[in-house]
C-alpha cells in the first residue's frame, strides 16, 4: 500500500509533465521572446514570487545572473523580497499586499519583465506587483496554478499567463521548476545557439 501510494506521487507527476508541455509549449516560447527582448536591449528580468515560489523566483533569478548549464555572461535578473529580511523594514510601513508592488515600482523601468510566481492563487501581492509593472510599461509573465485566474484577469495584450493545468499545490510547484529550466534553457539558447551534444 504504501509502495503504491509513493508510485502513484511518480505517475500523477509524470502524467502532469505530458499535459503541461502541450498547453505552456507556446506561451513559454512567447515569455521566453520577451524576456530576451528585454535583455538584448538593455533591460533585466525582475522575478517575484508568493509563498514557497519566493525561492523558485530566487533560484531562476540566480540562473540567469550566474550560469544555467553553460558558461556565459552574467544576465541581468534579480529576485524581488517580500517576506522577513531586508524587506521587513518595509513591510512595516507599507500594507503586506503592497511590499512587492513598492519594490516594482522603485526598481522596474519600461522595457524589463516582471515574472510573477504563484503556485497557490491566494495572492493579492502578487496582483498589485502586476498593476505596478503595467504601470512602469513593463511586460508580466505570470506563471500560476490552473486556479491563477485572478492573476490572469489583471495581464494585458503583451502579458503571458502560464497556467499549470493542476489545482494541488504539489504538483504545480514541480512543474513550476520545470516551467524555469525551460526558460532557462531557451534563454541560453536563444542567445547562444545550439549546444553540442555530450
Amino acid at each position: 500500500m504504501l509502495e503504491q501510494r509513493i508510485q502513484q506521487q511518480f505517475f500523477e507527476s509524470a502524467d502532469l509533465q505530458y499535459q503541461a508541455a502541450e498547453e505552456l509549449s507556446r506561451p513559454l516560447a512567447d515569455a521566453v521572446q520577451a524576456m530576451v527582448a528585454a535583455l538584448t536591449n538593455g533591460g533585466r528580468v525582475i522575478a517575484a514570487g508568493a509563498g514557497p515560489a519566493a525561492t523558485l523566483a530566487q533560484l531562476f533569478a540566480a540562473s540567469l545572473v550566474g550560469r544555467f548549464e553553460r558558461e556565459r555572461p552574467g544576465l541581468a535578473a534579480l529576485a524581488l523580497g517580500g517576506d522577513g529580511g531586508v524587506w521587513s523594514a518595509l513591510a512595516g510601513e507599507a500594507e503586506p499586499q503592497a511590499v512587492l508592488a513598492r519594490q516594482v515600482h522603485a526598481l522596474g523601468v519600461p522595457g524589463d519583465v516582471l515574472l510573477l510566481i504563484d503556485p497557490c492563487a491566494e495572492q493579492t501581492a502578487l496582483v498589485a506587483a502586476a498593476r505596478a509593472a503595467q504601470s512602469k510599461e513593463m511586460t508580466v509573465v505570470a506563471l500560476t496554478g490552473r486556479e491563477g485566474a485572478d492573476l490572469q484577469r489583471v495581464l494585458g495584450e503583451t502579458d503571458v499567463w502560464l497556467a499549470v493545468p493542476h489545482g494541488r499545490r504539489a504538483r504545480v510547484l514541480e512543474t513550476q521548476l520545470l516551467v524555469l529550466h525551460s526558460l532557462c534553457d531557451a534563454i541560453d539558447l536563444q542567445l547562444l545557439g545550439e549546444q553540442d551534444p555530450l
